[in-house]
């Protein structure tokens, strides 16, 4: 099964934490230090404090709930979960931002161009 048909469940499930990011996190973003994620998870891609590696795996750790959440109520794995709002995530990427794809290389958004999504999200 694929992980689109989940898309707008858990991007609504993911509303409430993707608003209350902390400055930190917002900053790290802005910074290029912290992107999103293949997998629905946010990953840290260059120096940070502390302060904000225990802020980004708060933010997974809430995000991974949500995952188990949807998966139990859709019969599907919470690593799918992850991925289908891992499709929703990229495509709503700002200009230098950066993300991950499956192939582990971190790469920044750039403005006029589409995030290569995964084949999945189609």
């Amino acid at each position: 099964m694929r992980p689109v048909g989940f898309l707008a469940v858990a991007a609504g499930l993911l509303a409430v934490p993707a608003l209350a990011q902390s400055p930190a996190i917002a900053q790290a973003i802005g910074a290029g230090q912290v992107g999103e994620r293949y997998d629905g998870y946010m990953g840290i891609s260059g120096n940070v404090s502390e302060a904000v590696r225990r802020q980004v795996s708060a933010v997974n750790i809430r995000r991974r709930n949500l995952y188990l959440e949807l998966s139990s109520r859709r019969n599907v794995t919470a690593e799918l979960a992850g991925m289908a709002t891992a499709c929703q995530l990229l495509s709503q990427l700002a200009a230098g931002e950066p993300y991950m794809l499956s192939d582990g290389v971190w790469r920044r958004h750039v403005a006029g161009e589409a995030v290569p999504l995964p084949d999945y999200c189609r």
